[in-house]
């Protein structure tokens, strides 16, 4: 059962006798644990609700509704049940190696496989049980997103230093062999779970395509707060290469049997081995954007074909004739710089009266070997900004501040950040039109 925090008056249970405080028991003789069978529950037409009331009574009321209508029901939390905590303590752990006095949710260690589904949320799987897999294959939840890390159990068991991570394994078999659509990411740690070990993870991994539909290699994001840690070096250029190479055989091999490209390096393993990242169409429908896979060749397919298309353009220099004087600052990681200017000395083969400056930030929070634009802070920004043309606008990249606000992760807000460096600031997300009107100020 689960407890309902209030009511929606003008919905379908606002105008039954269900309370704040009232307990939702069943829907059609379904028990109700959490967000996860509310929702699928939720879908069916005809809705039989057993409600506890305060006073300990029970009741059933009936609902008929559309099948993806809410029905106004509202809980204390999103999950309706207390979100999970990570029982891992993984060797590369990004969370453990954040400095002190940050804000108490940045330390929380989330793995809760009901954060995939509503959120896309990468799991381990070590916290769920045999019922929490028939429950999703029940369901047909899907996509599932895993961090495998690594196919070899044992290896699993020493890298994330849970005696389940190896065993778990099955479940990724058991959700393919259900039909479960599978998004995987492998974070690499050099010399541990790269080299033969992963081949061995994409070999086993492509065994289950077509339900693993998507594999990414990310390499592990060390900080300069790693005191008392395990031992981890960050990938040479070098060693970079050769983690592109052996994916590149795996893809190879794969596509001659199967006909699509299922595993994909970071950008960060091209940037690092000095490799230009591929086309956008190398990514297919960029499944692993979130993880850092094709944003750079998204980025900059959408900005090239909003360059393109006359229609826009005709729309764009309608507002902004092409010999205005435009003048606007952007701020990026050390990692998307050169995408940027590349960006940047495009726009002015139409746009010429451009002044635009392009800053790269050094992550001195986090450590000069974190180069992505999500991981950059305020005061990073404060301190190497402050005093420098910034030409009455800076667009900033949106993921570095939360999903759902307006805060940085060092706690910096944007009204902060304006104030501090006395311009407008403006978050831009990693979509190519949406960048091209922002410096347009459109």
């Amino acid at each position: 059962m689960v407890l309902i925090e209030s009511v929606v008056p003008d919905s379908p249970c606002g105008s039954l006798d269900i309370q704040g405080g009232d307990k939702l028991i069943s829907i059609n003789g379904r028990e109700i644990s959490d967000v996860l069978d509310y929702r699928f529950f939720l879908c069916e037409k005809k809705l039989r609700l057993l409600i506890e009331k305060a006073s300990g009574t029970r009741r059933e009321f009936k609902i008929r509704k559309g099948e993806y209508d809410d029905i106004g029901l509202c809980f204390e939390t999103y999950l309706m049940d207390r979100q999970m905590h990570c029982a891992n303590k993984c060797i590369f752990c990004f969370i453990d190696q954040l400095p002190k006095g940050m804000r108490k949710s940045l330390y929380f260690k989330d793995d809760d496989s009901r954060m995939s589904f509503l959120f896309g949320n990468y799991v381990t799987l070590t916290n769920m049980t045999d019922r929490d897999v028939d429950r999703i294959i029940e369901m047909h939840i899907s996509p599932v997103n895993i961090s495998v890390h690594t196919m070899n159990p044992e290896l699993r068991v020493k890298m994330m230093k849970n005696k389940r991570a190896g065993e778990v394994l099955s479940y990724i078999k058991r959700f393919a062999d259900a039909g479960i659509k599978l998004n995987t990411q492998l974070v690499l740690c050099p010399g541990i779970n790269d080299g033969k070990e992963l081949e061995y993870s994409l070999k086993e991994l492509g065994k289950m395509y077509p339900a693993v539909q998507s594999i990414a290699a990310v390499p592990v994001g060390l900080t300069c707060h790693r005191k008392d840690l395990y031992p981890l070096e960050a990938y040479t250029p070098e060693q970079a290469k050769a983690v592109i190479d052996i994916i590149e055989d795996f893809n190879i091999h794969f596509m001659w049997y199967n006909g699509e490209r299922i595993a994909y390096p970071a950008d960060e393993f091209y940037l690092k081995a000095g490799i230009d990242i591929p086309d956008a169409d190398y990514y297919g429908d960029f499944a692993q954007l979130e993880n850092g896979v094709g944003l750079w060749a998204s980025l900059k397919d959408e900005f090239l074909r909003a360059l393109e298309d006359d229609l826009l353009i005709e729309e764009l220099s309608g507002s902004v004739p092409f010999d205005s004087n435009i003048s606007v600052s952007l701020a990026t990681g050390e990692a998307a710089f050169n995408l940027l200017q590349e960006l940047v000395d495009e726009l002015r083969k139409k746009w010429h009266n451009l002044n635009i400056i392009i800053y790269k930030i050094k992550n001195d929070f986090f450590g000069e070997s974190i180069t992505v634009a999500g991981l950059l802070t305020g005061r990073d920004m404060i301190a190497q900004l402050s005093g420098r043309e910034l030409c009455g606008r800076l667009l900033i990249p949106s993921v570095s501040l939360k999903r759902d606000g307006d805060v940085m992760l060092d706690d910096t807000g944007l009204d902060e950040l304006s104030r501090a460096l006395k311009v407008p600031v403006i978050p831009v997300p990693n979509d190519g039109e949406t960048l091209l009107r922002s410096i347009l100020d459109i």
